[in-house]
């Protein structure tokens, strides 16, 4: 655990603080204190948990304090239900809400429930049709549930019964222009892509949004009517001609430029303001074709709630070719700085930074320099890129130690370093920062906390069949969980760990100090809010990549989550359909401990047994699994140009590398982080032979193509 000193003195002054603060602050010192009382507005979570984020500010807070640092031991499974038979063949992204002693919550299997929260019985059950991955939560509001499918129809269901009240078609296929599109359905100017996040119900709209940035969707946000399904508005992500921004794009870029909001927005009632966050333009690792800024392409939007009207944006990216869209849920929060009160929009993901924005006109409240970065002509970089006051929460260059360091022979940048025709590292990646965790701000101590992870990206433009590997295979994954005093924007503490916590790990925090965070192993923490110190741990039996909920039944306090796993970043995280719910003597036992993911970006590649190759990997060459022998032509850009690329063979045993005379080019192979063997560079027609003696999993590349990765398992 890393602690900053000086934040030690920062609670001198807490005999300001409201609520139960000041207490707080004694017990302590160090925390982000005081913190002035939350607009009414916003809402709060405590006897319900009654929307995803909590609030419509995104708090992920429950004001319950039944459970706490002391007693927190004590916490058991009250219930637990497989709600698809135990099936672990899908991952679950879906927050449960909770309302009235009820939960609710959408499968992927394309099932909505509502679940006793006492018993765990199942209420109702209804199911939709085609499965979405991308369902992360439901709405509830006026007696419905709100809820989205994977046909891109928006359904509304009895929030008692579950019975259809009404359903609309969103995403309706559009050129950009010149086809049968209804003017009047506020869809026509863009083409395909999917719904996805969770939806948001307030004062009587819901809010949708949309998925599709790598695949040359046209972003969008939509507003409807929560009575019929009608659309009030649309906000696109790439503006259209004679609207704002649209000069950012070159040419038709626009019509594919991406820029969707994929995650849920925040609202504030008294400003009458929804905060979208819109991801990365298209192509995503290519500006060659679609110079300027990109707007609104890796921005925050204020939007008017009734008129969907633009009041103010902030661009954390200009020109993005990282896939650096900074798409957490924005983080509403009022607090004291320099002794006055500012009402603040919490903004920041993958690039590293927090961008403390006042909500009411879009100013940094720390400042943001605009400075010089690396130039590329060929991908019409911005000559600036956007630094806020205050520093990163994490490093935005990787450091050389296991977890972070880059696969070798590839060229290695930090933070909007330029790549072009090589595959290039850049840290921390697209996977990497805070990318979709969902973070959690605590009026009890001041301090935005959000899970992060350390994922290495190795992207090039693609044009030309050039390689871009999002995430160099055999790399360590890594991350943690951080503590962001938002008046400074300024790091309290780290903790890290083991596991990347950046893919749906959202965090609750308590009225009871507590803040509690599920693992990709499919472990759930319960950690102390004022230092991050591990009190308690669950074992749920897949992957929490979900955000953990508390409410109250007749004045018992429980915490409830979704286990069910994720793809990203480790493929292989343990899948399934576990809800939990707990509470303080509870008894249900934790469930059975499931092979945790790897640690490393696997090669999936199916094991070749050294008998079938003559104990021969062949370099430069691709596996034919149909011959099952290598392919007859040299190449140089895939990632799996080892044959086999996955070779398992006894201890004991010598293995040949062979660079075939028929290749044009030098290889070798290289083993990295062991260091167990180096061929050299092998010409055309050369042999290396190394002898394994002890048992393992051996990565290795090649220098002159390090995208060319493979593994040798010794049994």
């Amino acid at each position: 655990m890393e602690r900053r000193s000086f934040l030690l003195g920062a609670a001198a002054t807490t005999a300001l603080a409201v609520d139960s603060a000041a207490t707080a602050a004694a017990a302590d010192p160090g925390l982000a204190l005081p913190v002035p009382a939350q607009s009414p507005a916003l809402g709060t979570a405590g006897r319900d948990f009654p929307q995803v984020g909590g609030n419509y500010g995104n708090h992920n807070h429950s004001t319950l304090q039944r459970i706490t640092r002391s007693n927190v031991r004590r916490l058991g499974g009250a219930w637990h239900v497989n709600l698809e038979g135990g099936d672990t063949t899908r991952y679950q992204q879906c927050t449960v809400i909770a309302k009235d002693g009820v939960l609710y919550l959408h499968t992927t299997q394309q099932n909505v429930f509502a679940i006793d929260g006492r018993t765990g019985e199942v209420r109702w059950r209804r199911n939709l049709g085609t499965e979405t991955t991308n369902m992360r939560g439901v709405a509830l509001g006026g007696g419905r549930l709100y809820s989205l499918s994977g046909e891109n129809i928006v359904y509304a269901l009895d929030q008692r019964t579950g019975d259809v009240a009404w359903q609309k078609q969103l995403i309706i296929p559009d050129d950009g222009g010149g086809d049968d599109c209804d003017p009047n359905s506020g869809q026509c100017g863009g083409n395909s892509g999917g719904l996805a996040g969770a939806v948001i119900h307030h004062d009587g709209r819901i809010y949708v949004g949309t998925e599709g940035s790598t695949a040359g969707a046209r972003g969008r946000g939509y507003a409807l009517d929560a009575a019929t399904g009608d659309v009030i508005w649309t906000f696109w992500g790439p503006p259209g001609p004679g609207e704002y921004g649209h000069d950012t794009w070159a040419g038709d870029s626009w019509k594919t430029g991406g820029a969707v909001c994929w995650i849920h927005p925040a609202v504030d009632p008294d400003l009458d303001l929804v905060y979208w966050t819109f991801g990365n333009p298209y192509p995503r690792t290519d500006g060659s074709s679609r110079a300027g800024d990109n707007l609104f392409a890796n921005s925050i939007v204020a939007i008017e709630a009734k008129t969907g009207k633009r009041r103010w944006h902030f661009q954390s990216v200009h020109h993005d070719i990282w896939d650096l869209d900074n798409v957490m849920p924005p983080v509403l929060a009022d607090l004291l700085i320099d002794g006055r009160k500012r009402k603040v929009v919490v903004y920041g993901s993958k690039s590293c930074y927090y961008f403390i924005l006042d909500r009411a006109t879009g100013e940094p409240v720390h400042g943001v320099a605009e400075r010089p970065v690396p130039q590329h002509a060929g991908q019409k970089t911005s000559a600036t890129q956007p630094y806020p006051g205050g520093e990163p929460f994490v490093d935005p260059f990787p450091r050389l130690d296991k977890t972070t360091r880059p696969v070798p022979f590839y060229p290695v940048t930090g933070l909007f370093g330029v790549h072009w025709d090589r595959a290039t590292i850049s840290y921390p990646g697209a996977g990497g920062g805070a990318d979709w965790s969902f973070p959690s701000f605590s009026p009890r101590t001041g301090y935005v906390y959000v899970g992060y992870g350390l994922v290495n990206s190795a992207y090039s433009n693609t044009r030309g069949g050039r390689v871009n590997t999002a995430r160099p295979l055999g790399e360590y994954f890594s991350g943690g969980l951080v503590a962001v005093d938002p008046r400074t924007n300024t790091v309290a503490w780290r903790k890290e760990g083991d596991w990347s916590l950046a893919h749906g790990n959202g965090i609750l925090t308590t009225g009871g100090r507590l803040m509690f965070q599920g693992r990709p192993d499919g472990v759930l923490e319960a950690m102390d809010d004022a230092t991050g110190k591990t009190l308690w741990r669950w074992q749920c039996g897949a992957g929490v990549n979900t955000i953990p909920i508390s409410y109250e039944i007749d004045g018992e306090q429980y915490i409830a989550v979704l286990a069910g796993g994720n793809g990203l970043p480790f493929p292989d995280i343990p899948r399934g359909d576990h809800l939990w719910a707990f509470k303080l003597g509870g008894t249900v036992d934790q469930a059975p401990a499931p092979k945790p993911p790897s640690r490393r970006n696997q090669i999936r590649a199916a094991a070749v047994p050294g008998s079938v190759t003559d104990n021969t990997v062949t370099l430069g060459r691709v596996w034919d699994s149909g011959t099952g022998a290598p392919g007859d032509k040299e190449n140089t850009v895939a990632q799996n140009a080892m044959s086999p690329q996955h070779l398992t063979v006894p201890a004991g045993t010598t293995v040949t590398f062979t660079n075939p005379g028929g290749n044009a080019m030098a290889h070798g192979a290289v083993s990295f982080f062991e260091a167990e063997f180096d061929t050299g560079l092998l010409m055309p027609g050369q042999s290396f032979e190394h002898t394994f003696t002890e048992p393992g999993e051996y990565f290795y590349n090649d220098p002159p193509f390090p995208q060319n990765t493979g593994k040798v398992v010794i049994t």
